[in-house]
């Protein structure tokens, strides 16, 4: 077949689908407009099965092609729809206008409606092209904002010194936390952590080095938990862990291992290089109660952490081991 028979060929071919086109778009009451016409043309030529598919599923249960269905179907699958030109809108609908009574005749002129159609949704897929590289920079600057948004809700929960969360994030993940373990009955324990001697180390030293020792107890506090668990500061040289699913034995195990290798980390001034002795702590350890608020949680769990101190420091108390009016 030579190559101006393979052309008309396909011109007669492309003005059957386009008049078919045109055939179902009036027996179905749609709108003559360009991207009407696109989406019954392509559904024409049966190259998107997609499409296809979800055209017959509403011819099959009769839903109307009004404006909305016909947007929703131009957007999910021929393209970006935005701002069409209106000059462009105009000439293409004329297009269709013309072919739409030349079609009622004859295909005498087809090789020109089809040319004019051609040129028409050429300048159409340009425009979409054009509005989707807009409309792709678009979503690329709204992830930038999200990721800044993150990064500045983050920074609002996270103690600037310690890098443990803070006390406004501590009080919001235990709300979830307690929620979650009446609604599931799983366990909820908490541990209070105390820096012996913290006032003598910024009286001896200065409060930068305090706050050296305070950065160095807080990494060990947060590798020695998992990732599911809070670690926060709590009150000046105070922090805290929070371990839901985990019940007071559990706890008091994870709290007296990071109170083990605090002790014995080295405490290194960095402006001298010097060794100083070893920062010990003491925690006080409690479990939720079903029905209980946190402030009676915390009470109990600060009662442990008094007893460790007034039990000679460096000690992990759980509240098992207050006396019985303390405990209550």
């Amino acid at each position: 077949m030579s190559p101006t028979s393979t052309n008309e060929s396909d011109l007669v071919h492309a003005t059957s689908m386009a008049g078919r086109a045109l055939q179902l778009m009036a027996q179905h009451k749609v709108p003559a407009t360009p991207q009407n016409f696109e989406i019954w043309f392509k559904f024409s030529l049966g190259t998107m099965p997609d499409l296809n598919k979800m055209i017959n599923i509403l011819i099959a249960n009769k839903r109307e092609f009004d404006s909305a269905t016909n947007r929703s179907l131009f957007l999910n699958y021929i393209g970006a729809q935005a701002d069409w030109d209106a000059t462009h809108g105009d000439q293409l609908h004329k297009v269709l206008s013309s072919a739409q009574g030349l079609l009622a005749t004859s295909i005498t002129d087809s090789r020109a409606i089809v040319r004019d159609l051609t040129g028409a949704l050429s300048k159409a897929m340009t425009r979409a092209t054009t509005l989707q590289a807009h409309f792709n920079a678009s979503l690329q600057e709204l992830d930038n904002i999200r990721s800044h948004l993150a990064a500045a809700e983050q920074r609002s929960k996270t103690d600037a010194l310690t890098g443990l969360a803070n006390r406004h994030a501590l009080d919001e993940f235990l709300r979830n936390a307690q929620i979650v373990a009446m609604e599931s009955g799983e366990p909820l324990s908490i541990f209070l952590l105390d820096i012996d001697h913290f006032k003598t180390f910024n009286d001896q030293f200065g409060h930068q080095f305090g706050d050296e020792v305070l950065q160095l107890i807080s990494r060990i506090l947060r590798d020695g938990v998992r990732v599911r668990d809070l670690t926060a500061r709590y009150g000046g040289e105070e922090l805290a862990g929070v371990l839901p699913g985990a019940d007071l034995r559990v706890c008091s195990a994870v709290a007296e291992r990071i109170r083990q290798a605090i002790s014995k980390r080295q405490v290194t001034r960095r402006t001298s290089d010097k060794k100083l002795a070893s920062v010990t702590v003491s925690i006080g350890v409690a479990q939720f109660v079903p029905g209980e608020t946190l402030a009676s949680l915390f009470e109990r769990c600060d009662r442990a952490l008094y007893a460790a101190k007034h039990g000679g420091r460096n000690r992990t108390v759980t509240e098992c081991e207050l006396p019985n009016d303390a405990a209550a």
